[in-house]
């Protein structure tokens, strides 16, 4: 079956950067799309970046532009968020989610979910 592993997380400082790992299971992993959420206590679960391993084609919220890379390493079968120039607002619970088929990322029905790894940063 599907199943997601999320890794990486961890406490830093502002303006510190971290790498989260998504190392995924259980489907073909050149036909997928692949997102990365947030949620912190008593916020809404944003969606903060995806990829599309069909054609590549990525997705980035306004919040994290300039400052996070979402990339994939298909030999590990792992897709990666780069975070740079880190925030106290970036600090949340990350998920990666995934679903099946060359759907566009920011559209995709994404019904498979890791377990999260905590962020957190502090000034």
């Amino acid at each position: 079956e599907v199943q997601l592993v999320e890794s990486g997380g961890g406490l830093v400082q502002a303006g510190g950067s971290l790498r989260l790992s998504c190392a995924a299971s259980g489907f073909p992993f050149n036909n997928y799309a692949i997102g990365w959420f947030r949620q912190a206590p008593g916020k809404e679960r944003e969606g903060v970046s995806c990829i599309n391993s069909n054609d590549g084609s990525t997705w980035y919220a306004d919040s994290v532009k300039g400052r996070f890379t979402i990339s994939s390493d298909n030999a590990k079968n792992t897709v990666y968020l780069q975070m740079d120039s880190l925030k106290p607002e970036d600090t949340a619970l990350y998920d990666c989610a995934a679903t099946l088929g060359s759907w566009p990322c920011e559209r995709a029905p994404y019904g498979h979910w890791g377990q999260g790894t905590q962020v957190t940063v502090s000034s």
